[in-house]
């Protein structure tokens, strides 16, 4: 029960999480933060080991999430800014290591912290109304989320500076030629789009689709001898359950397999 989330089971092995600001186009407070962290942090994986693909979602039309709250924000001393920065940084750190796979649904704006938030996700799905961007610089700061990191790591740092530095929005279309989103569809099918993808991640071996993208994530940045390890080492995790031993009898036996999630 949360001020500014809605949490819901929309199908099994699905959790969708929707931020509940529409007066204020989901803008990012304190108080979301904190509530996306208790959350998250609480998530027990062995109590809630059904739970295989994380959606977020903004309500209303207008927005997924326009940003840090302005209005909350006007009048803080620096230490009270650092003090909620603080908040938010920890927030998008928790959402970006997050070990289950996470969709974002995007429909109208994802500016500043709502960007970012994105950014965290596995998979994004926008609607052809949406819009992206780091707007920061025209406000006399900059991107604190990770918006100077992940998004260079997406989309490559010449096409980041020019969202970056700029302050710029980016449409659907041009999000989606870029790959910071791997869906584009129409605005009143964005969460359906969204939930048919985050069910095939479900359907798939649950140790396995959270140990490569761990393998991933680990190995974007290390030399590829490294990475080679790290997937391994991963992929030596699948072995010994019983999902491995499902998925090969399934395939033998020309059926859909029964993954357990051990």
């Amino acid at each position: 029960m949360y001020n500014t989330l809605l949490v819901e089971n929309p199908a099994e092995h699905i959790l969708q999480i929707t931020l509940n600001r529409p007066e204020r186009m989901n803008a990012l407070n304190t108080e979301m933060a904190e509530e996306m962290l208790d959350l998250l942090k609480n998530f027990d994986h062995a109590q809630d080991p059904d739970i295989r693909v994380l959606v977020f979602t903004g309500a209303g039309e207008k927005a997924f999430c326009a940003g840090a709250d302005l209005k909350e924000r006007q009048g803080m001393s620096d230490t009270e800014w650092r003090a909620q920065h603080e908040i938010f940084e920890d927030m998008f750190d928790t959402m970006g290591l997050f070990p289950i796979p996470m969709v974002m649904a995007i429909q109208g704006v994802a500016l500043g912290g709502g960007c970012e938030m994105a950014l965290t996700g596995d998979l994004i799905v926008a609607g052809v109304n949406s819009l992206f961007g780091q707007p920061e610089v025209k406000r006399g700061i900059m991107p604190g989320g990770g918006g100077t990191q992940r998004l260079p790591r997406r989309i490559g740092a010449s096409r980041a500076k020019d969202m970056v530095l700029t302050g710029r929005h980016v449409t659907a279309q041009e999000a989606y030629e870029w790959g910071l989103a791997n869906r584009l569809v129409p605005a009143d099918y964005v969460l359906k789009e969204a939930l048919v993808l985050a069910n095939t991640l479900a359907e798939n071996g649950p140790i396995a689709v959270r140990q490569a993208k761990k393998a991933i994530e680990q190995g974007m940045d290390v030399p590829l001898e490294a990475g080679l390890a790290l997937e391994i080492e991963a992929y030596n995790v699948c072995i010994p359950t019983t999902d491995r031993t499902e998925g090969i009898d399934a395939f033998n036996e020309k059926r859909p397999p029964k993954f357990r999630n051990r």
